[in-house]
């Protein structure tokens, strides 16, 4: 991990706990490979924890062992992968070594065709069944599908259920976690001129029955550097939009406010901090609220999240 060259420091009062987080780059926006481990509710294999038969084996890809969607390729010796792979191997049989060439196994895929199978999502609570050819379609957009870990400050590569999500969070990341929907916290940094390097801080709040994550950073917005705080929802964007939460920094009779809608942790960290959807503050006004004499930031931000009625 890349770190950066400073740290906030961050003081959760009244009761004045200071905890130091380390830099680092943000996570990766999408791993297609992704593997669903140390989850309290995983998912068994990368197709779902449902029984095989003899059919479905055949429709599974001997390389990346996904299931085969058509167009599906066969070798001379009549050994099968699908059409990704077929690209990944060069064209060359991962079983035999012969040339491909372009072969399509139709016999396999007018099988496929007349499947019907279960959601890979089914031991996470989805027990619908679907027709082969709309399956792949289904599960990119379930709703029971598992949750990306939010957290920006490292390449994690963690999905599960949201209760799987909090203890990886806290044990893995050493988050810290609170009961209530106020916060006031003071961000303290002692070399504000530094923000090239970003810098992540994560907060977690249980408050109404659900979860709710705090950002905190400083990143170049264009060539301006800027500190930015805004709020996701550990859930999904329908439910997320039933909450609100405003956000409140100043000091010298002076304040920014801002109001907004939790973003659901479905959309990547990236996509919601270069949307700017946020508290974003300048940092010579963030140096202002500071007070002394500008060169350490000290900057206390207050909050409120409650439910739309």
């Amino acid at each position: 991990m890349d770190l950066g060259g400073s740290s906030f420091k961050e003081v959760l009062e009244p009761h004045l706990i200071f905890s130091d987080f380390e830099t680092a780059k943000s996570k990766s926006e999408a791993n297609s490979n992704i593997s669903f481990t140390k989850s309290r509710t995983c998912l068994d294999g990368k197709n779902g924890n449902h029984s095989k038969n003899g059919v479905y084996d055949l429709l599974e890809c001997p390389v990346c062992k996904n299931l085969m969607y058509p167009p599906i390729h066969q070798c001379p010796n009549g050994h099968t992968l699908c059409s990704n792979c077929k690209i990944t191997v060069h064209n060359r049989c991962p079983t035999c070594h012969r040339d491909l060439g372009n072969i399509r196994c139709l016999a396999l895929e007018k099988v496929a065709e007349s499947m019907e199978l279960p959601c890979r999502y089914q031991n996470l609570g989805c027990h619908d069944i679907f027709p082969y050819h709309s399956k792949l379609k289904h599960e990119q957009n379930c709703r029971f599908r598992p949750y990306s870990c939010p957290y920006a400050g490292s390449e994690c590569s963690m999905m599960c259920d949201i209760q799987a999500l909090m203890n990886h969070l806290k044990d893995d990341h050493k988050v810290d976690v609170h009961d209530g929907f106020t916060f006031n916290h003071r961000y303290v940094k002692s070399n504000p001129h530094e923000v090239e390097n970003a810098t992540w801080m994560l907060t977690v709040f249980n408050c109404f029955g659900k979860h709710f994550c705090l950002h905190f950073e400083a990143f170049l917005l264009g060539t301006a550097p800027v500190y930015m705080a805004f709020l996701r929802f550990l859930g999904d964007e329908k439910e997320a939009k039933k909450f609100r939460y405003s956000l409140e920094v100043g000091a010298n009779s002076r304040k920014l406010i801002w109001q907004g809608i939790p973003r659901s942790i479905r959309e990547s960290h990236r996509k919601v901090r270069d949307s700017q959807d946020g508290l974003i503050i300048q940092r010579n006004l963030a140096l202002y609220f500071s007070g002394g004499d500008k060169q350490q930031l000290k900057l206390r931000v207050t909050g409120r999240i409650w439910k739309e009625e």
